[in-house]
């Protein structure tokens, strides 16, 4: 896969905390942790990052929690890779080489290339929203 487990499971966390939290409500991490089946230690650092980045929002206290605000709802899902991956999480061979480029390609590199910044483009134009939107609506699933 192209993206580290901390980054499917924090876009996973986004989703659920867009859908749950769409009432005004908060969202528990034993919650996030169970909905993406994620352990809760590796939960709580990936959530403290996408806080950290502006991506979802948190409050302590009684009914704290974690939620997203229509602003963040709007943020594009390729935000959160770079939160994870890095702004590079794109460029990465499709191999896993240390050493792929134009002058020295692996095997894959031009088919490679192509189908990342194709799916770059997808994540540039989809937001939480979207992806939120299509699993409330029943087109789309987040779990097996």
């Amino acid at each position: 896969m192209m993206f580290s487990k901390s980054c499917e499971y924090a876009i996973k966390a986004a989703i659920h905390i867009c859908i749950e939290t769409k009432d005004g409500s908060r969202v528990g991490i034993k919650q996030i942790a169970s909905e993406i089946d994620s352990p809760e230690a590796f939960t709580a650092k990936i959530l403290q990052t996408l806080v950290r980045q502006g991506i979802i929002l948190s409050s302590k206290g009684p009914g704290g929690g974690f939620y997203i605000d229509s602003e963040a709802e709007a943020i594009p899902v390729i935000k959160i890779i770079e939160a994870m991956d890095g702004k590079h999480a794109f460029e990465r061979c499709g191999l896993g080489l240390k050493e792929c480029s134009e002058d020295h390609p692996c095997p894959i590199h031009n088919e490679f290339k192509s189908y990342s910044q194709r799916l770059k483009n997808l994540l540039m134009t989809k937001s939480v929203q979207d992806l939120a939107m299509s699993i409330v609506s029943g087109r789309t699933y987040l779990s097996n």
